[in-house]
């Protein structure tokens, strides 16, 4: 067999595996068949290089001015645009994404409009906080980790959260930390595509060439040796619970920084003022959300609590209509298409009922819209079962009595990245509100009113995260700057240090024009201090 398999991005140039142990191809969804060209599976050689070429020029990368890191931004986001089309294109046979819409249409304008928000971000540096304490003679701001960080991308969004193009990449690259990028293998040439116009930006903008590395696929063991690396600064990571949660302890032994999007069932609490007032307008909002790129989203709203009564019947009837009424949906895999089954069944063992769906279709990697209900007495006695994350189209009511029912049941709730509540615009749900989102609020990252989860706007007051084990870390968010740049980056703190040695943001005459907090209040760009 002399099939050519494709080149790695190492050490500032495309060359060819080091140590490659297989190979492996990307499988068209809707049909089952490999695609394209083969990709290496790389070996121990080819890790080791990627993460030394990319700590060689941690310490250029961190001294390296603002404005070039904006300008390989700003370059790397209009070759994403001008590319739309092919990229779009390739997505489309890996993913089954439908092209037009999802993805050239929402998802890669994200994507070059994040990389745009990361830029701006740079240039007004309000990602580093600088504070200025001048009575105790003490600066500090967020700097560069000045070593790599790892980015290990997800299966469900080839652009927005491609580990050399998503947020994470976005976020690292911001805070001038050179990226080792971990390709997903069910969007190889996708991904090759992109690193390709990522490695001409930074050829153009004059950053180091070796700042990004981009390995296609390795073993799981592989892996969590890397995670556990100590020359790593920090990991971003998007994916499985148990991914995370071992990638995260290889991390946590090393002094590693994890960031990880585990899992969320994002709990849906539909009020009875709400149901009376749009009960069948919110199923279908709720069939539409559920299955929004066949349920394959971090927000799915995988549980959602109706009351019990005429309106909450009518609601789950309404719903099952439309689940039991909708084909078969394609997903990426056919791993996915087994454990959405294997996640269904463990459902309904754990006492769920199947109101609609729970098979799998014909051809390529295909399932049916799945609805489950239980109830709350049930959910509440095994509520760890019944709130297990099923990736893909389908959810579980949750049927329940009054509002402190429903508190009990929002209470017994792991982290989540979104809680949502519907309450009728006449306030006549305010009081259930009151009573249930406290609980709800603790536990879930984005507090949402009246609308399904799977909508997340790039925006800096956007919280993509939540508790534990949503993410690994509350305080921080995968999605918007200048938050999510925050989770690579050290706190360096300067006592008594002349002016003149000073980092530029932290000197008195402020020769950059930056917002800064001076003795305990924020000054508008262009102040000098004044001791």
């Amino acid at each position: 067999m002399n099939e050519q398999v494709s080149p790695l991005l190492l050490g500032g140039r495309w060359q060819s595996s080091l140590e490659m142990v297989g190979s492996f191809r990307a499988t068209d969804p809707e049909t089952g068949n490999a695609v394209g060209s083969a990709f290496p599976i790389s070996g121990a050689a080819d890790v080791e290089a990627a993460l030394t070429a990319a700590g060689a020029v941690a310490a250029e990368l961190a001294a390296t001015s603002p404005e070039r890191i904006a300008a390989f931004l700003e370059a790397y986001a209009d070759a994403i645009d001008a590319d739309a089309d092919t990229l779009a294109a390739l997505a489309h046979i890996e993913t089954a994404l439908p092209a037009p819409t999802r993805l050239r249409g929402n998802e890669l304008p994200r994507t070059s409009n994040q990389l745009r928000q990361a830029a701006q971000a740079v240039r007004g540096h309000t990602w580093s906080h600088p504070v200025i304490d001048t009575a105790a003679g003490l600066r500090s701001h967020l700097a560069p980790l000045s070593k790599p960080v790892l980015v290990l991308g997800p299966n469900n969004f080839p652009f927005a959260f491609n580990a050399v193009a998503g947020s994470d990449f976005a976020s690292a690259i911001a805070a001038r930390n050179p990226v080792v990028a971990k390709a997903h293998p069910l969007h190889p040439a996708t991904s090759r595509r992109l690193a390709q116009l990522a490695h001409l930006a930074l050829l153009d903008s004059g950053l180091p060439a070796a700042a990004v590395q981009m390995l296609y696929h390795f073993d799981n063991a592989m892996g969590l040796k890397l995670a556990g690396d100590a020359r790593l600064g920090a990991i971003g990571f998007t994916g499985s619970r148990a991914g995370g949660l071992a990638l995260k302890a290889a991390a946590e032994r090393a002094g590693v920084l994890f960031y990880g999007e585990m899992s969320s069932v994002n709990p849906v609490f539909l009020l009875p003022g709400a149901l009376a007032e749009r009960g069948e307008a919110i199923a279908q909002e709720f069939f539409a959300s559920c299955t929004l790129g066949s349920g394959q989203f971090c927000t799915n709203p995988g549980v959602v609590v109706v009351p019990r009564g005429a309106d909450g019947d009518a609601f789950v009837a309404a719903a099952a209509a439309h689940f039991a009424a909708a084909a078969p949906m394609t997903l990426f895999s056919r791993a996915g298409v087994d454990h959405l089954a294997q996640g269904i069944a463990a459902l309904r063992e754990a006492g769920a009922e199947l109101l609609a769906g729970g098979c799998a279709g014909e051809g390529g990697f295909r399932y049916a819209p799945t609805l489950l209900s239980v109830e709350g007495e049930t959910f509440l006695a095994r509520p760890r079962a019944l709130q297990a994350e099923v990736f893909g189209p389908a959810s579980l009511l949750v049927r329940a009595d009054g509002p402190a029912d429903m508190a009990r049941i929002a209470g017994a709730f792991e982290g989540n990245l979104t809680g949502t509540l519907y309450r009728a615009a006449d306030g006549s749900d305010d009081a259930a509100w009151q009573a249930i989102a406290p609980v709800l609020r603790a536990r879930v990252g984005r507090l949402i009113n009246g609308k399904m989860p799977t909508g997340v706007a790039v925006s800096p007051a956007q919280h993509h995260g939540g508790p534990f084990p949503s993410t690994g870390h509350p305080g921080f968010t995968s999605v918007g700057m200048p938050a999510a740049i925050r989770r690579f980056a050290a706190l360096h703190s300067y006592d008594a240090v002349p002016d003149a040695l000073l980092p530029m943001e932290l000197r008195d005459a402020n020769p950059r024009g930056i917002a800064r907090m001076v003795d305990g209040h924020w000054r508008d760009a262009g102040p000098e201090v004044r001791a």
